[in-house]
């Protein structure tokens, strides 16, 4: 991981810390999940899945990603 990329992820958890709000927008698998609270997956330009830390796996984000799932506002 860069330097540059590392203070990012710093400055991320203190306004995490802080109890802000961020919206991360990411491509990079081992970032989502190690970063988010929440994720939103989008497919085709519609939400095809909203999910918890907890829910979220590589398996589940990438079969919504592609659009072999759908699940939106399901807990």
């Amino acid at each position: 991981m860069s330097a540059r990329k590392k203070e990012i992820y710093q400055l991320i958890n203190q306004f995490k810390a802080d109890g802000l709000s961020i919206i991360l927008v990411s491509s990079e698998m081992p970032e989502v999940l190690g970063m988010s609270d929440r994720i939103i997956v989008m497919h085709e330009g519609h939400l095809s899945g909203e999910f918890t830390r907890e829910q979220a796996t590589q398996e589940v984000l990438m079969a919504a990603a592609v659009g072999k799932l759908n699940r939106v506002n399901q807990e």
